[in-house]
């Protein structure tokens, strides 16, 4: 697979709005099983962030029940140390777009996560609505 995306958004239109590159169909973040202990997850779609595997995990997943499927434009190394992920999603029938970018520690473990969605009116997902525990929110 390349990280190379034939994906465009065309005649002004939202990547949001756009269908995904068919050469990610089969796509699954290799990062989200090589977490860092002490990994941060921070994000547009709610207030704070979560610390540690269990809850970037819990997160991660939560948000993925919320999806209507995801179409992947990007996906690929970001410098010396990162990850970046471009997809589209729908959520309750309507569009989101998505951008993920992962940064690695030097054991090369993802240990920073900022996910960042647009539009912002389907952002104001709270953290009570996915089962994370609330010890692990940090302020």
């Amino acid at each position: 697979m390349s990280s190379e995306s034939t994906a465009l958004a065309e005649g002004g239109t939202p990547t949001y709005l756009a269908s995904g590159d068919p050469a990610f169909a089969d796509y699954s973040p290799a990062w989200l099983a090589n977490l860092a202990n002490d990994v941060t997850l921070e994000g547009s779609m709610f207030d704070g962030a979560v610390q540690g595997v269990d809850a970037v995990r819990a997160l991660v997943g939560g948000a993925r029940e919320l999806y209507d499927g995801q179409d992947f434009n990007f996906a690929g190394p970001w410098g010396n140390n990162g990850f970046v992920e471009d997809y589209t999603t729908k959520v309750r029938g309507r569009p989101l777009g998505a951008v993920h970018l992962i940064t690695f520690n030097a054991e090369g473990q993802a240990q920073h996560i900022a996910a960042n969605y647009r539009p912002r009116v389907l952002t104001t997902v709270s953290l009570s609505a996915i089962d994370v525990d609330s010890s692990l929110v940090l302020p």
